[in-house]
Order: C-alpha cells, then sequence, then structure tokens
C-alpha cells in the first residue's frame, strides 16, 4: 500500500510564491509507485486548499480562479486518522475526506517555517517531514541560532538585535550601531529568509533606509559587520540529530554586494545542472535557478572545512530532513564564517546533491523516512503518567483566587 503524502506549500508568508514554486518541484519529483502525493496549498491567510489544481503551476496565474474550483480542507485527526477534512463541514453530502498518513511541509518564512505550522501539525498529532517546532524556532531566528552555534565553538560574527522601541529613536539608534560597528554593516530581519528585507549600509543616510526596509518585514532586526570582500558558500546537509552527510558545495553568483531575492528567484541567468522532473532550467525555478558555481572553487582542504562545518551546525541546531547552511569567507583574511541556516531551504536544495549522487526523487524518499523514524523514536518516549491529583485537588472554595 502506498504512503499517502500531504505535500504543503505557500503561507502566510512574504516568501509564499517562492513556497509554492518548492512545492510543486518536490511533487514532481516524487516516487509516485511508492507515495499518493496530496498538494496542499496554505494559502496567505493560512486556509487549507486541495483540488485537480493545486499541484499545477499554471493555475496559480489566476489564485482566486484557482481557489474557486477547489476544495477548502481542514487537517483533522479522527481516532489517529490524519484526515482532509472539507469546510465548512456538512452533515449530509459534500466531498467526501481525504485520508493522509505524513504531512510534508515545503514552506518558507515566518508563520510555517518558523515553528509555527510544525506546532499544529504536532498538536494535532500528524507526523510531518523536516525539523521540528525547536529546530525550527531556533534555525529561523538569526541570533539565537547565532548565540547556539556560538556555544558549539563554530565561528559567528558578533551581531546585536534591535527592536521596534529602538526604531522609535532613530536619531539614538544609529549613533550606537556606528560606535557597536563601524561602516558597513549588514541589516536582517531576525526571522527571514530568501534575502528579503536585507540591506548594507556604508553611510548613516544608508543605514537609515536599510532599516527602514529591514522593519517593514520584521519586529527584531540584526546588525553585523558586513564583510567588504566576500565569497558565499553554501552547502545542504540530509539527516538528523544522531546522524548526518553533507552535499556538495556551491559559491552563488550575483549582481551586487549581497545575494538579493532577485538573484536568487527572478533572474534567468542560472543555468544550475538538474535533471529531475521539475528542475532547473528556467526562469521562475526557484533556488534551482540561480547561477552558481557547482562545486565551489576550494581547495580539498577548504571543502571538508565547510562540510564538516555545515554537518556540526545542523546537528547543533537539531535540524531535521534536509537544511542548508550558508558561510561567508573574508577573501582579504581566508576565516571562514557561519553566515545561517535555511531549515526548509528554496527548492530543497535538490540542486547541491544530485552532484553528490543523490537524486532529487531519492532525496525526498529520504526525508520522509527520516521522519518515520522520528515517529517511531517519539513514539516510545512516555508523555503522560497515571496519578490522582486531580481526584483531590481543591482550590480552597475562593473566587478568582490565585
Amino acid at each position: 500500500m502506498k504512503t499517502r503524502v500531504a505535500m504543503m506549500f505557500g503561507g502566510k508568508t512574504v516568501e509564499h510564491e517562492v513556497s509554492v514554486i518548492s512545492g510543486i518541484q518536490a511533487l514532481m519529483a516524487m516516487n509516485t509507485e511508492k507515495y499518493d502525493v496530496i498538494p496542499v496549498y496554505l494559502t496567505k491567510e493560512n486556509e487549507m486548499y486541495i483540488g485537480e489544481g493545486i499541484g499545477d503551476i499554471s493555475s496559480y496565474k489566476d489564485i482566486p480562479a484557482l481557489l474557486s474550483k477547489s476544495q477548502r480542507v481542514i487537517m483533522i485527526n479522527e481516532g489517529g486518522r490524519i484526515l482532509l477534512h472539507p469546510y465548512p463541514l456538512k452533515k449530509w453530502g459534500g466531498a467526501k475526506p481525504v485520508a493522509v498518513d505524513i504531512a510534508f511541509p515545503v514552506v518558507h518564512g515566518t508563520n510555517v517555517e518558523d515553528g509555527a505550522l510544525q506546532g499544529y501539525l504536532k498538536t494535532i498529532g500528524v507526523p510531518f517531514v523536516g525539523p521540528d517546532v525547536t529546530a525550527s524556532a531556533v534555525s529561523m531566528d538569526k541570533f539565537i541560532t547565532k548565540a547556539v552555534l556560538k556555544m558549539h565553538d563554530i565561528p559567528v560574527l558578533d551581531a546585536e538585535v534591535y527592536t521596534l522601541s529602538d526604531y522609535e529613536d532613530m536619531d539614538a539608534l544609529v549613533p550606537s550601531i556606528e560606535k557597536r560597528f563601524g561602516y558597513p554593516v549588514i541589516v536582517k530581519p531576525v526571522n527571514l529568509g530568501s534575502s528579503v528585507g536585507i540591506g548594507i549600509a556604508k553611510t548613516d543616510a544608508e543605514l537609515v533606509n536599510a532599516l527602514d526596509d529591514a522593519f517593514r518585514y520584521a519586529t527584531r532586526v540584526l546588525i553585523e559587520h558586513a564583510i567588504s570582500n566576500l565569497r558565499e558558500i553554501n552547502c545542504a546537509v540530509l539527516g538528523d540529530e544522531n546522524e548526518a552527510i553533507a552535499s556538495e558545495c556551491e559559491e552563488p553568483l550575483h549582481t551586487a554586494e549581497i545575494l538579493s531575492y532577485e538573484d536568487k528567484y527572478v533572474s534567468s541567468g542560472g543555468k544550475g545542472k538538474g535533471g529531475s522532473k521539475g528542475g532547473s532550467g528556467s526562469k521562475g525555478a526557484g533556488m534551482a535557478n540561480l547561477a552558481r558555481k557547482i562545486p565551489a572553487d576550494l581547495s580539498p582542504e577548504e571543502r571538508e572545512h565547510v562540510r564538516d562545518l555545515a554537518v556540526r551546525s545542523f546537528k547543533a541546531l537539531g535540524c531535521n530532513g534536509v537544511s542548508r547552511i550558508d558561510f561567508m569567507i573574508d577573501a582579504d583574511t581566508g576565516e571562514l564564517y557561519f553566515n545561517e541556516i535555511n531549515p526548509i531551504p528554496g527548492s530543497l536544495a535538490f540542486y547541491l546533491w544530485e552532484p553528490a549522487g543523490v537524486p532529487y526523487t531519492e532525496l525526498l524518499d529520504r526525508m520522509i523516512q527520516l521522519a518515520v523514524k522520528r515517529q517511531r523514536q517519539e513514539e516510545s518516549v512516555t508523555f503522560t503518567f497515571d496519578t490522582n491529583i486531580l481526584k483531590n485537588a481543591n482550590l480552597g472554595g475562593s473566587k478568582g483566587r490565585k
């Protein structure tokens, strides 16, 4: 019997469209002899829809029309069976619920990749692929990620986080940043990916503009020194906190000082080698479309150093499935720094695994098996124990007493 997989993508996030591309890429590469895949689209209001057009990328040219001919559903656990139940619920008639065995979130950004969706799935008892609640939340917070990795002796740049209350007093904020870091600095929303809201500032005017842009997308913003002569090296990791392997390394090519959203998803200049269904040869193909060097121009020693740090970072953060770790090399000093982790990377970083001998279809299968392994491990853990504390509970009979 085939395993029924709910492939989830979209969601209430500025990376909504990127997630749709990644999700449908994954859907097209699944082993249909082993898995029965149900595409589940999360709208920008986080409502779930299924239907014939949900797995067709061309349908997303007109989303209202797509939704009008699709079925809204809610996910429920009914006696241990996970159902995609038509909503609103009807007592008689209507579409029948669709049973699934496991959820496969291919989601990016706030409200979906940051532990929110994972927490929902865990609460209702749905096995799911990818990082769990804690790993998702920690990995999507760039500052907390740095703090964790610093404890594991993984090199990171020093940084500071600023909040909306800091932003309200720009006359004090700008001088404090200048004093702490000097110029140039890089400004990033703490919990976003896909280069959204990221900017480099070399003057106080540029800093104000970068802060304005970053605070459009987040309530907390991270500042760190910007490496002037920068090389970016990325490496993906597959596994869990106990055992993991690294992919081939890449060096992204970009049009400005930092890799922009346009470089990643809009520019058609990249022709990364793909070969899988839903692969990388066309404009709009997600991260697979980015211009890049694979393998990166590294010595054998440098390559193994990057891959070792990638695996150590992945394990330290407790990740699961596939994540992509982005590193920075200061070309003036040769120093290597962890930059950030993408717990559920664009295109699931399949383009880094194919050169390492892992086809996309096999990568997806391994991710699902890791989720099954985690589910079995968690089922062996005791979460409740018998107690009679409520039988003898007495709150003293006083209303409102705390």
